[in-house]
């Protein structure tokens, strides 16, 4: 693959570590620990192939609605990865961001977002942006309280000025657009860096997604055309 055709923004919907793990006879938070050893290999292995931004559905603002044992496993496990796989990132080079609203958020798991972002913040060779407690009509009322609040006028709004009150500006529009587990929808991720990005949806349930269906996604979007309504 040509470096030109690789996409410097991959959006992920990790999807399907419940189904996963119900079809092997596991329990529930299985699946979603499989899900995470899968997201920290595919993610490292998309800079590795030249990627810049890798953006991730991690946990979003519907996924309250979860069982409280769930809900619970999920924040412990975001300070457990933090815990594994923050050396591996930062020895790699990686800055890491998260996307998503911090109200409400137990403060063990703030401390861990804090302690990752500030650790990683002059990292130079790659961006993972992880949308944690992320909706992406949340993001854009936000990004509209921002707006009002900064006091400009209505002729003064542009895509622009929207693009700089979005959760951590300096993240692109999505170029590929992944979903595993045979869904096909967007489920509200990135509402505003989508608008063109391609998508690529597979049977694969998230947990079994790895380097090598990631290379299948990667030659398919070279085979693309990018028109962008032109």
């Amino acid at each position: 693959m040509s470096e030109q055709s690789i996409p410097a923004h991959v959006g992920l919907i990790l999807d399907g570590n419940r189904r996963w793990a119900k079809a092997k006879g596991l329990p529930t938070l299985e699946g979603h620990r499989q899900g995470a050893e899968a997201f920290r290999a595919v993610s490292l292995a998309a800079f590795d192939r030249g990627v810049k931004y890798v953006s991730a559905y991690t946990f979003s603002t519907e996924n309250w609605q979860r069982t409280e044992e769930e809900v619970g496993y999920l924040m412990k496990l975001l300070i457990k990865a933090v815990e594994k796989h923050l050396k591996t990132f930062h020895e790699a080079n990686i800055k890491i961001v998260l996307l998503g609203r911090r109200e409400g958020l137990d403060k063990s798991v703030l401390k861990a977002i804090e302690k990752t972002e500030e650790l990683t913040r002059d990292n130079t060779r790659g961006t993972l942006a992880l949308c944690f407690n992320y909706g992406g009509k949340a993001e854009l009322v936000d990004a509209v309280k921002g707006i009002v609040n900064s006091g400009v006028t209505s002729e003064e709004i542009t895509p622009e000025l929207i693009m700089q009150h979005v959760y951590a500006p300096e993240v692109p529009e999505i170029d590929l657009l992944i979903r595993t587990s045979g869904e096909r929808r967007t489920s509200g991720f990135m509402l505003w860096r989508s608008e063109y990005a391609e998508l690529y949806f597979t049977d694969t349930m998230w947990p079994d997604f790895d380097e090598q269906a990631l290379d299948v996604a990667l030659e398919d979007y070279s085979n693309r055309k990018r028109r962008f309504g032109k």
